[in-house]
């Protein structure tokens, strides 16, 4: 079995737990985080590095040691652009294995597009047999239900061309995350904050779907 690799699990729910504790229990090497701080204090008898954190933001990744770790399990298919986020940044830190949690076959198309090495939507499947999976090299599917999230391709407004991302500060203008930048033939996921914006280029966003009317 594959104990000796170490695991990250980002989502401490239901599923989530039981994919750490499982993990745990197989005596593999498990961070587990969430950013609900009672589900943490709840889960770390039975998790002893169990964090509170953000999973969302670089920095925190980071700090987290989440480069060192050999695979990542994203369990949050309630928070879909949380889950984006987490794989690409994951990616971007250079974790060789990130596997998400996802809903729908669409979401499942999505996240393997931003950079998941495996997308799971088991129906029926547990958290535990997920983690007896992973400990063998073997993988199950997972599915939940939501559609609170799009994802957009925006052409960009003739008042952001020679503009900056950090100038630009959509996310607080639109409440808006911008996860991949389209040129042409070439979709830039890794994408420069300070790099100047040209009108030929066309933003990937995840937007709520109650906020899409800001972008008119």
């Amino acid at each position: 079995m594959s104990i000796n690799k170490s695991y990250a699990v980002f989502g401490l729910g239901q599923y989530g737990l039981a994919v750490a504790t499982e993990l745990v229990n197989n005596g593999a090497d498990v961070l587990a985080v969430d950013l609900d701080e009672n589900i943490v204090n709840s889960a770390i008898s039975e998790i002893p590095f169990c964090k509170c954190a953000d999973i969302t933001n670089l920095e925190v990744i980071k700090q987290l040691g989440v480069a060192n770790i050999d695979v990542v399990i994203i369990a949050m298919a309630n928070n879909l652009e949380a889950s984006v986020m987490a794989v690409m940044l994951c990616k971007e830190i250079g974790v060789k294995t990130v596997i998400a949690k996802c809903a729908n076959e669409l979401h499942q198309k999505i996240l393997s597009k931003v950079g998941a090495d495996k997308v799971i939507f088991p129906e029926r499947e547990s958290g535990k047999r997920l983690a007896k999976n992973l400990l063998s090299s073997g993988f199950v599917d997972v599915i939940d239900s939501f559609d609170n999230v799009s994802f957009v391709e925006l052409d960009l407004k003739p008042e952001w061309e020679d503009k900056t991302l950090i100038e630009l500060d959509l996310r607080k203008k639109y409440d808006l995350n911008v996860i991949a930048i389209r040129q042409a033939d070439n979709l830039e996921i890794n994408i420069d904050p300070n790099m100047k914006l040209t009108k030929e280029m066309k933003l990937v966003i995840i937007i709520n779907t109650s906020k899409l009317g800001k972008l008119k």
